[in-house]
């Protein structure tokens, strides 16, 4: 069995862990879209997040395709995504409350749009991501011209 992206007709990098990942949680490509789109949507419209991205981001789509890839990958294990969201992030002038905020959102759409398992699915791997993005923010903040330490 393998695994399409049904927004772009392409295969899975990984197709019978993409499959089983699918089968496991109802989410697929068109789901993930929903949940990029309507996450976005509240972020914009957020007090407290909504002018940080509106500072960084005029023209939406490509970043909402590129966010649709990178949940694709996270998620699904597709492979589609293949930037570098540390670098972006660093700068931002953002903490743990804005971490927290964007969790809230991400949860909230997750459970509205999202089968019960895969709400778990991709809160599980966002709750990771903002860990990951918080520190590498954390330590960009305290020496802005170290190199990250892997250690």
């Amino acid at each position: 069995m393998t695994a399409k992206d049904t927004t772009s007709g392409s295969a899975s990098a990984r197709p019978e862990m993409t499959a089983a990942i699918m089968a496991e949680t109802g989410l697929d490509e068109a789901v993930l879209r929903r949940l990029v789109h309507g996450f976005y949507a509240r972020i914009r419209a957020d007090a407290v997040l909504g002018p940080i991205f509106a500072d960084r981001i005029s023209d939406w789509e490509p970043h909402l395709e590129r966010m649709v890839a990178f949940w694709s990958s996270v998620a699904l294990m597709t492979g589609r995504y293949h930037g570098r969201p540390v670098p972006s992030h660093t700068p931002l002038p953002i903490d743990a409350s804005h971490f927290d905020r964007w969790l809230g959102l991400f949860r909230e759409t997750a459970q509205e749009l999202c089968t019960p398992a895969g709400a778990a699915h991709v809160t599980v791997r966002a709750e990771r991501i903002a860990r990951s993005l918080h520190i590498a923010v954390v330590e960009a903040q305290a020496a802005p011209d170290a190199v990250p330490s892997l250690c």
